[in-house]
């Protein structure tokens, strides 16, 4: 054994082997690291790369159109970007939050707080639903961790004439009123997905394709006709201006089908910018809004007693001396009429006539009559806060209450049910179901009155409207029209309001075949004129007027006349 000490070479060559021998095991393990990945954990790692780099992206789907009978669009969803940004990534100075600001056209103090004030969250809306210009101007920029994807936006291009039925949807396209919310699930799509390569600031770097499909949602086609709408709005709008009115409806209903041709309500509201709504304008008041309907109801009445075959429209009711004593109560015309024909009753509105129809008939009787006209019950329209409305119970009513009954008092409806008792009683008797949707086959029809009785209604309709009748001013001129007129006290907190009044009109045309059955409602008239025939049946009589041109109705007056002129002209030349 040598006792020679370790020279510096010996030294220097020892930390040379062994730094060397250190370096391959580093190596070999580095190798053989690498080849176990390659062979072992080849499907974990590119899985791992592709959670980190490739991202499944929401596709928007497109929700249905809403459209008139006609395909006249009322509801579409329009492309427009939606810009977000991820916070952790914005890094903005004065300027350049400026910059983005007004290419946004927000506040720049509003942008910097929300950006500032967020920074611990990677995504955060700066603007909901932009035009696509915005979109573009904010992203040419170039400011990292701001981004835009494409949403959709709905618009109604009839605004606020059909926004009662149509209604509106929130910025996330979900229905909140109306059509929008009955339907929204069918009108709402199923949302796709894409798949997207990013890079590590979240930028997409390549689309790798779609991975399903976007199922746009289902369109609708309503039964409304736009024509008709505007007109109908044009008319109430103008009516409730002129009266200082309070509210008003029109209904038109399709009286061989039972489709709602128009629906229009005052006041009401713009749904594409609903930054200042007044949250009562909302109602569809011809569907919400419950009053009593007054004389109207006359002709519901009349049927029951024709019905009973127990009266004719020649019969007659003695009114004298134009009033009725009943439980304390006195129950007037407005003067003493004599004896009348129940076709009297009816074209003069004879409060005591009817009452003594209602007493004779009884309860149980004018009680089946109402509602199998559809009163006190749901129209099955399907629309959101319908109400049904309310009748007496006829069971353990007194003579009073019969009475007031009769002549539309002491009960509740919606002008939409109103409409549709005349729809009735202008169809022979035959009651199709109510709707909103258009019908595109013919659906079984219900009789609920004989059609000898719908006749002769029609006949009584008639007799209101001409001469000596409460309803001339709802006269066409190249049109035979019916109805009746009704005049009520609103209902406040303390009861009847003895100043306050609804003006109504109920119809059909043209009388000698009915289309069409319209209801007109206007609340608190402040004028001069609150009558029914002084106030909603000039209204009516607009409407039918532009209605009939409209459908492509044959004027049945001019017919007559052109009768009347041709017998004349004959008679004259036989004279010559």
């Amino acid at each position: 054994m040598s006792d020679k000490p370790l020279t510096n070479t010996h030294i220097v060559m020892w930390r040379y082997y062994a730094l060397l021998a250190i370096l391959c095991l580093v190596v070999l393990t580095l190798m053989g690291r690498a080849v176990h990945l390659h062979i072992f954990e080849q499907s974990f790692l590119s899985h791992q790369g592709d959670v980190r780099s490739i991202r499944l992206e929401r596709l928007d789907a497109h929700r249905g159109t809403i459209s008139d009978r006609y395909g006249e669009p009322l509801a579409i969803s329009a492309a427009v970007e939606t810009i977000y940004a991820n916070p952790t990534q914005v890094k903005l100075g004065d300027e350049e939050y400026a910059q983005l600001a007004a290419a946004l056209g927000v506040n720049k103090r509003w942008l910097k707080r929300r950006l500032e004030s967020n920074r611990d969250k990677q995504f955060v809306y700066l603007k909901r639903k932009a035009a696509p210009h915005e979109a573009q101007q904010a992203l040419q920029l170039g400011f990292s961790g701001i981004y835009s994807r494409r949403e959709y936006k709905r618009f109604y291009p009839a605004g606020e004439v059909a926004s009662h039925i149509v209604g509106f949807s929130n910025i996330d396209e979900k229905g909140q009123e109306g059509i929008e919310l009955a339907y929204d699930e069918w009108l709402t799509g199923r949302e796709g997905k894409h798949r997207v390569l990013k890079n590590r600031a979240g930028q997409v770097i390549k689309d790798l394709g779609v991975v399903e499909l976007a199922q746009s949602g289902n369109d609708i086609s309503l039964s409304i006709d736009m024509r008709l709408q505007y007109l109908a709005y044009r008319e109430l709008k103008a009516a409730v201006d002129i009266h200082r009115a309070r509210a008003g409806s029109v209904v038109v209903l399709d009286i061989e089908t039972g489709e709602v041709l128009a629906m229009v309500n005052q006041p009401s509201y713009n749904p594409n910018n609903r930054s200042n709504l007044n949250v009562s304008h909302l109602r569809n008041r011809a569907i919400t809004d419950l009053f009593e309907p007054g004389s109207t109801m006359k002709l519901v009445t009349l049927a029951s007693a024709l019905e009973s075959e127990k009266y004719a429209l020649n019969s007659s009711v003695e009114t004298s001396p134009g009033f009725l004593r009943l439980g304390g109560r006195s129950i007037r015309d407005h003067r003493d009429y004599g004896r009348l024909s129940l076709l009297e009753v009816i074209a003069k509105s004879s409060n005591v006539g009817t009452s003594k129809l209602a007493l004779d008939l009884g309860p149980e009787a004018l009680w089946d009559s109402f509602y199998a006209l559809g009163l006190g019950q749901g129209t099955g329209i399907g629309f959101p806060g319908e109400n049904i409305g309310q009748l007496p119970n006829p069971f353990n009513m007194q003579p009073v209450e019969l009475a007031a009954m009769s002549y539309g008092y002491g009960l509740s409806t919606t002008a939409l049910q109103l409409a549709q008792a005349y729809m009735v009683l202008g169809n022979g008797g035959l009651k199709p179901s109510l709707s909103l949707i258009k019908k595109e086959s013919k659906e079984p029809v219900e009789r609920v009155l004989p059609e000898s009785v719908s006749n002769e209604l029609l006949k009584a309709m008639r007799a209101t409207v001409e001469k000596g009748g409460t309803g001339t001013r709802a006269q066409v001129p190249l049109y035979s029209v019916g109805g009746k007129t009704g005049t009520v006290h609103t209902v406040g907190r303390d009861g009847y309001n003895a100043e306050e009044y609804k003006a109504l009109f109920a119809g059909v045309a043209p009388i000698n075949d009915p289309k069409i059955a319209t209801v007109v409602v206007i609340d608190a008239p402040a004028g001069a004129e609150y009558y029914g025939g002084e106030v909603a049946a000039p209204i009516f009589s607009r409407v039918v007027d532009g209605a009939m041109r409209i459908l492509s109705v044959e004027p049945d007056k001019f017919s007559q006349l052109m009768h009347v002129n041709k017998v004349e002209s004959s008679l004259a030349g036989g004279r010559g």
